[in-house]
């Protein structure tokens, strides 16, 4: 067999499942060949969420959700491989991401945490894993994250084009690839997780479709504005965030200091304004490109499949071409999954991972840990 086949798996803040992506480095360009998706078991689900809420766990509850998920992560590679009729000796490695639960880039003591149980998830499958990607960027100076603008830079970089590529994720990042400039990447802020987190509460489902339920709200521009003075966008690059910070409390919170000088909110409001929130910091990231040539956004992640926000981003950006990434071979919904599969294989190939200029690492440095198996 020529192919070169490498797995990434990625659960994200979003806390909606898990993406598998089946990669073949044998070409000049990683392939994505396959991809499955799992949706997070509910309790799993309630557990994570809670402890990502509070910040607070027993040693006991800890270690049982990290053997959880490593059987979920080894479960749902087994089905995968079965289903695509694929011997796991064909697979050279696992690149699992591992579910962040807390993440803190800054302070005295930076940290950050991904849970799953690496080495159940090679014995269960028999396959070299590679996990613990953020910790050694981090412990070279680096904020641990975007890790994937370096696979962006892989696979979508064009000569031609200011190229962008926008993850809506649960939170948002971007990574600018523009010819005779250093790579730029970094979190702008919410994605899904607010929308997710608030049309769970009101309406107990997990997201809202095609941004249906937003479409149907107005937006707040006081609470916009109220959002948008929390001093995360004030930071300059390199910088990352997660749902340490934005939370129903924290959503609370500003709601709260508005309802004073305001109408009562409907919840669709809210909704429509948490679009317009998650538009607003990433457009205020694309500002500030100032090039000739023209200009591409390239989107993936789960927001890309949200009609209503990709139209509000065409509103708010009329002078880009955007398009997902399934226009350049790479199905959106799973271009994180893939990242890793390709730091895997950075990996095992005893290659770099991260970019300082992107991270704020002191240098280029390999990333993860192996988990080998014979």
């Amino acid at each position: 067999m020529n192919a070169k086949y490498y797995i990434g798996i990625m659960s994200g803040t979003s806390l909606d499942g898990v993406d598998i992506a089946l990669v073949d480095f044998s070409l000049p360009k990683p392939k994505l060949v396959a991809a499955d998706f799992t949706p997070m078991p509910k309790d799993l689900r309630e557990k994570i969420t809670a402890l990502v809420r509070s910040g607070e766990t027993t040693l006991q509850q800890l270690g049982e959700l990290e053997h959880q998920l490593g059987l979920l992560y080894a479960d749902c590679v087994n089905r995968f491989l079965q289903s695509s009729q694929i011997p796991a000796e064909h697979i050279q490695a696992i690149g699992c991401h591992g579910q962040t639960v807390w993440h803190s880039p800054q302070g005295r003591f930076p940290f950050t945490i991904q849970i799953g149980d690496m080495n159940l998830l090679a014995a269960r499958t028999n396959i070299t894993t590679v996990g613990d990607f953020r910790r050694k960027d981090m412990a070279f100076g680096g904020q641990g994250a975007p890790l994937v603008p370096a696979f962006h830079q892989a696979v979508f970089f064009d000569p031609n084009y200011a190229t962008v590529v926008l993850n809506i994720g649960g939170i948002s990042n971007l990574s600018l690839l523009i010819p005779n400039w250093p790579v730029i990447g970094f979190d702008t802020g919410t994605g899904n997780t607010l929308l997710d987190q608030w049309i769970e509460k009101h309406r107990g489902i997990p997201y809202d479709k095609n941004g249906e339920w937003a479409a149907t709200g107005q937006v707040n521009d006081a609470l916009l504005e109220h959002l948008l003075d929390e001093p995360f966008f004030r930071q300059a690059p390199p910088k990352s965030t997660g749902r340490e910070l934005f939370n129903l409390p924290w959503l609370a919170q500003k709601i709260q200091h508005i309802a004073a000088n305001s109408t009562a909110l409907l919840p669709q409001d809210v909704q429509a304004t948490l679009v317009e929130f998650t538009v607003s910091s990433i457009t205020a990231g694309l500002n500030s490109i100032d090039t000739t040539l023209p200009k591409r956004l390239l989107v993936c992640g789960g927001g890309a499949k949200n009609k209503f926000m990709m139209q509000r981003l065409a509103n708010s950006l009329r002078n880009w071409e955007i398009y997902t990434t399934n226009k350049f071979g790479m199905d959106a919904d799973y271009v994180e999954a893939a990242a890793f599969a390709w730091l895997a294989y950075r990996r095992m190939n005893h290659q770099t991972g991260n970019l300082p200029e992107v991270t704020g690492a002191q240098s280029a440095v390999g990333l993860g840990a192996i988990f080998p198996m014979p």
